[in-house]
């Protein structure tokens, strides 16, 4: 056997892994061709799901004016994209207001309620444990990926590793740029601190969505 069989059988039974642990933590894992395959998968997701009701929950009651603002910041759809290109994201941004979704890369401090979708890239894929690392040097990402109902992460094929220890030196390179913060998801949030209780989405996402794409 060749070196280059051997790694590409290497390769692929790392992705093979990955794809096993994360829907084992989960996580919903689907192949898409291209970046346009990824956002019409993000906008059917979007559409085929209840509004993020966060911020208008309560509205119906008596508000101070403060309150009754923020009432009107959140009726429709949105997602959120840091860290795309800029044509990226705007034929994200097109498409959206196509299907009358809002789209915004960044403000997620105003949006602390929730958004919709974020929409993100994956910088690493660990097989060993089906966990995805983004490396978040800017705090719009780190938001993005935190106050959304639903988190989509598109991920390339050729970014998943066999384990923590392969991706050592990537996130070295990551962690040396400080300040900076490296994020690692596995499967949605999720919590049992409440009597026990295992509950999903609480801390964040209620759904993680990891799109593989080749590169």
């Amino acid at each position: 056997m060749t070196k280059s069989v051997e790694i590409l059988e290497s390769k692929q039974s790392d992705l093979d892994r990955f794809v096993e642990k994360a829907r084992a933590a989960a996580a919903v894992v689907t192949d898409v061709g291209t970046f346009q395959e990824a956002v019409s998968y993000t906008l059917n997701l979007c559409g085929s799901r209840g509004a993020c009701r966060l911020k208008v929950s309560g509205c119906e009651e008596p508000l101070s004016p403060n309150a009754e603002d923020l009432c009107e910041t959140k009726q429709g759809k949105i997602i959120a994209a840091p860290h795309l290109s800029s044509d990226q994201f705007e034929l994200l941004e097109s498409q959206c207001v196509e299907n009358g979704f809002g789209c915004i890369s960044s403000g997620m401090r105003s949006q602390l309620a929730g958004v919709d979708i974020g929409f993100t890239y994956g910088d690493i894929g660990i097989a060993e444990t089906g966990t995805l690392v983004l490396n978040c040097p800017g705090e719009e990402l780190r938001l993005a990926t935190m106050v959304c109902e639903y988190h989509v992460c598109l991920l390339a094929k050729s970014k998943i590793v066999k384990d923590a220890f392969a991706a050592e030196e990537q996130m070295r390179q990551f962690m040396n740029k400080g300040p900076n913060y490296t994020a690692f998801i596995t499967g949605p949030s999720r919590t049992a601190d409440i009597e026990r209780v295992l509950t999903i989405g609480v801390h964040g996402p209620l759904e993680l969505h990891i799109l593989l794409v080749e590169e």
